[in-house]
């Protein structure tokens, strides 16, 4: 006879995206001083960029957010950035396809980007591909190993794709990196988990 596992649901914050909220280092262009025998150019001070100007419509949850994205795209501004964050509206509108789509082309402009692998591994997980999901939140992990909730997302990946064991390991690093008020949700699916493997 089969035992069922009864988890905890986990908290829908976990599973959330992760928006770009700045521009990734190097993106930005280099201010300061300008040469003194140089070329100069009139830099207008009051303008934003296309991807700042998508970045607070986008906070603002204006549904012009996406268009302004798509034409930082254009533009070449943030490429990785804009299509991660339009990733998530797509996937907002459970537009799973055009999400993967969004993701995929912020890693191919930047195959290290954190978010987007982050983000990938959500929506594979949001539509049942588990073996992806464990994937990119692997590789989550590498970029970015002090992000605790790549962890929690990886041992709940891991636990509905029956690698108990290291499901565990994953809630205990995702327990010794989150805030303490964080660490009560994972307690219960680490006491769970062991309970399943008497």
């Amino acid at each position: 006879m089969a035992k069922v596992i009864q988890f905890p649901i986990p908290n829908p914050e976990k599973f959330g995206f992760k928006p770009v909220r700045k521009k990734k280092p190097g993106t930005e262009p280099r201010h300061g001083q300008l040469h003194l025998f140089g070329g100069a150019k009139i830099i207008n001070l009051n303008s934003l960029t296309p991807f700042d100007e998508a970045l607070m419509l986008d906070e603002q949850g204006d549904n012009r957010a996406a268009q302004q994205y798509q034409k930082a795209i254009d533009a070449g501004d943030s490429i990785a950035d804009a299509y991660c964050n339009l990733g998530i509206i797509e996937s907002g509108k459970k537009q799973y396809t055009k999400a993967i789509d969004c993701f995929t082309k912020s890693l191919k402009a930047d195959p290290r980007h954190f978010e987007a692998h982050y983000n990938l591994a959500n929506v594979y997980a949001e539509v049942g591909n588990l073996p992806l999901a464990k994937i990119h939140y692997q590789i989550s992990i590498e970029i970015e190993p002090d992000f605790p909730n790549s962890y929690f997302n990886l041992g709940i990946t891991l636990a509905m794709n029956k690698e108990i064991d290291a499901a565990i390991q994953s809630l205990l690093t995702y327990r010794n990196l989150a805030g303490d008020e964080d660490q009560s949700q994972a307690e219960e699916l680490i006491a769970s988990l062991m309970r399943s493997l008497r």
